[in-house]
């Protein structure tokens, strides 16, 4: 199991069309703590598929993309999006 599944099992089974969660949450999902990287830079919450942001395809497979990414309350917000691939 690669670390951000938890994520992408937990953002899969949403039915929510917003949804903000702190980094502690998202720590108390995948069992592990966020890079420090996730907490100092916006383009580690970037929506890529591709280059070195793997841990992106657990939002984006599940059906999500980030928005309103908050690093003073350390918080961001997946949406639904439109394009969800929701396999793996």
């Amino acid at each position: 199991m690669a670390k951000y599944d938890p994520l992408f099992d937990y953002l899969s089974r949403a039915t929510e069309p917003r949804l903000r969660l702190s980094f502690a949450e998202i720590e108390r999902i995948i069992g592990d703590s966020l890079p420090a990287s996730a907490r100092r830079h916006q383009a580690w919450w970037a929506n890529e598929r591709v280059g070195t942001h793997v841990h992106a395809r657990s939002w984006l497979d599940a059906g999500y993309e980030t928005q309103h990414l908050d690093l003073n309350s350390a918080t961001i917000e997946f949406v639904r999006s439109a394009r969800a691939v929701t396999t793996r």
